[in-house]
């Protein structure tokens, strides 16, 4: 039995690491089906991915060219959703904002896959910044992988 069926990159605006995060893992193999997707914070309208974020996801052969940003709400979270942030920052504004019960599974990105290396917010920086950080992502998103093939095979 699959343990998520859902997994949620969470960030601020949802217009630069939690796209460019939806779309490493979208191009991942993963043992069972799971929907992915990215959301922000403070979504006020709907925007869509930073250029800078797009041209490197695109040097690097994927795209979320029409991704739109979407506001997190409460009904996204339950036990069968994966919510991962990228700074401790978010996942306590997060647990603040919704008072959400314990247990409910919502994670830092590398604390979730046990590596001390945070993610590195680009905003306001040059492409090579916005390189930097999807090359971060990357590595956390393959052992994030690694991580919920493994427990799936456990289920």
């Amino acid at each position: 039995m699959k343990r998520y069926d859902k997994l949620i990159f969470a960030s601020n605006s949802d217009t630069a690491v939690a796209p460019m995060a939806e779309a490493i893992m979208q191009s991942k193999f993963l043992l069972e089906e799971l929907e992915v997707t990215s959301k922000g914070m403070v979504v006020l309208f709907p925007e869509p991915i930073n250029p800078k974020a797009e041209a490197v996801l695109v040097s690097n052969g994927l795209t979320l060219k029409d991704h739109m940003s979407e506001p997190l709400t409460r009904e996204d979270f339950n036990d069968r959703t994966l919510v991962l942030t990228f700074s401790r920052e978010t996942r306590e504004k997060i647990l603040k904002e919704f008072e959400l019960p314990d247990g409910l599974p919502v994670y830092m990105l590398n604390e979730y896959v046990k590596d001390d290396r945070e993610v590195t917010n680009p905003y306001g920086g040059t492409l090579a910044d916005y390189g930097q950080c999807f090359s971060e992502l990357e590595a956390l998103i393959k052992k994030l992988v690694i991580q919920l093939n493994e427990e799936e095979l456990l289920c």
